[in-house]
């Protein structure tokens, strides 16, 4: 991996990661048409950014993440359900599902047709919960829909906005909370990846996860603003769009 490359992977995956369109799934793919071979660094590479791309909430948020230490408890509860999924099936995802693009192109394809859905149905459209008033129960469905993000390409965000909005909140409310839960779902995520990687890595290697962390941090902070604003007044449709032609595109290439 270039410096060039582990720039453009770091802006990709800073954001990419709290859109609902898969911040994985854009690396798995541009890490095929940019030709980086799949080795431990490399999966170790993605991981670490991305959780750069998380810091960029705890310091966007940082006031209210303070403050308020409910939000902390509250997104603790809900990434029981990920967390077990993700210790219990960790090899198989990082052997298996992150090898594959083709995965990757059908779960965009297939939860851009979800995103639609959802953004058709009138009942995601009258959430007024807050999120600091979810009972254990529906902080927990909440993660089991962000579970299914184990899958590259179903997007950890948009799995959870739309667990927030069938437990009720608000669009905002959903997205917020999709912010929180990021916290300790990658923060567990990284640090377990890096013990098991022993964190034997070259000089080189560790300049090109210092140089990736920095720009994954920069676009990360742009991103949590943009979609904050973003959905204020749009609902989903632009990004299940988005989804489905990348899928389209991918499938269309793919063998090519």
């Amino acid at each position: 991996m270039t410096f060039l490359q582990a720039i453009i992977l770091s802006i990709i995956e800073g954001f990419t990661e709290f859109l609902p369109i898969s911040s994985t799934g854009h690396l798995i793919l541009a890490q095929k048409y940019l030709d980086i071979s799949t080795t431990e660094f490399s999966k170790t590479f993605d991981i670490v950014i991305q959780l750069a791309a998380i810091l960029s909430v705890v310091w966007s948020f940082r006031t209210r993440l303070t403050s308020s230490p409910k939000i902390w408890k509250q997104s603790l509860i809900a990434f029981i359900p990920t967390g077990i999924v993700g210790f219990v099936l960790y090899r198989y995802i990082r052997d298996i599902l992150l090898e594959s693009p083709l995965i990757t192109a059908y779960s965009l394809l297939i939860g851009g047709l979800v995103l639609l859905v959802v953004d058709r149905i009138k009942y995601f459209h009258q959430g007024q919960k807050s999120s600091l008033g979810l009972p254990t129960t529906q902080l927990l469905t909440i993660g089991f829909f962000q579970s299914i993000s184990i899958v590259p390409g179903v997007s950890r965000s948009a799995a959870s906005i739309i667990g927030g909005l069938v437990s009720g909140l608000s669009r905002v409310q959903a997205v917020e909370f999709s912010f929180f839960l990021a916290i300790p779902t990658m923060l567990t995520a990284s640090g377990y990846d890096l013990l098991k990687s022993g964190l034997y890595f070259t000089q080189s290697e560790y300049l090109l996860l210092l140089v990736g962390c920095l720009f994954s941090f920069a676009s990360a902070l742009a991103a949590v603003k943009f979609f904050l604003g973003y959905v204020k007044v749009h609902n989903f449709t632009a990004f299940a769009i988005y989804r489905i032609l990348l899928a389209v595109i991918v499938l269309l290439t793919l063998n090519s």
